[in-house]
């Protein structure tokens, strides 16, 4: 099993045991040890996992959760922390949390929590529900596109957006509508991270060049195929 843990812990010998620890089990891991970069970091990158330390330099763990939520409602979530309060473990999971983990813990146990979570999160790949997309085939299942045998894994938010683009392909896709589907809500962060998603759909499809998402001004995106 593989799969990409975003790991934010300001505890720097911790920090390093537990991501050589994740990497000897064939995790790849993006470590970051303060709040306001990790929220940078996060909304560029692709993971199937979060690990967060409450206490961080920074924005705080619960804030740092809170802001990830509103851009990626779906992604597992794990706090690790030595704070052990009743009302810090009900925040956390009333956040949306997997688990509240308290240091120290059993290493064996985090694992295989680890691994459940990577499964549920659909890492595993499915051969069903391919989308033909120009010359990529697109699995949504398992949030995959394929190019010429090479593979990019797909965010849970970049799959729905590329899969309710090509619901629509060759027609707009209101703005709205897509905020209202994926993120849930328009807000200025949802939008923001809908431009970005936006644009790394591109990257990711511009070896095919019959294939183009348009902008349209004032209204949303339109996901042309075939277009020479």
């Amino acid at each position: 099993m593989s799969g990409n843990i975003f790991f934010v812990e300001d505890d720097y010998n911790f920090g390093a045991v537990m991501k050589s620890y994740l990497e000897m089990n064939d995790f790849t891991v993006e470590w970051i040890t303060n709040g306001n970069e990790a929220w940078e970091k996060f909304k560029y990158g692709i993971y199937d996992l979060c690990i967060i330390d409450v206490m961080l330099p920074g924005i705080d763990g619960f804030t740092l959760a809170s802001e990830i939520r509103k851009i990626e409602n779906d992604i597992h979530l794990f706090f690790i922390t030595a704070r052990c309060m009743k009302e810090d473990i009900i925040k956390g999971f009333g956040l949306g949390a997997d688990d509240y983990i308290v240091k120290p813990f059993d290493t064996d146990v985090f694992l295989y929590k680890v691994k459940a979570a990577i499964r549920r999160s659909g890492n595993l790949v499915k051969k069903t529900d391919i989308i033909m997309l120009g010359r990529y085939e697109f699995n949504p299942v398992s949030r995959r596109i394929i190019f010429n045998g090479k593979e990019q894994k797909l965010s849970p938010k970049e799959s729905a957006l590329l899969q309710l683009l090509c619901e629509h392909k060759n027609e707009v896709l209101a703005r709205e509508k897509a905020l209202k589907i994926v993120w849930g809500d328009n807000n200025y962060f949802a939008t923001r991270s809908m431009d970005v998603f936006i644009t790394k759909l591109r990257k990711y499809l511009k070896e095919d060049e019959n294939i183009e998402i348009e902008n349209i001004h004032g209204s949303g995106y339109r996901l042309i195929v075939g277009k020479k």
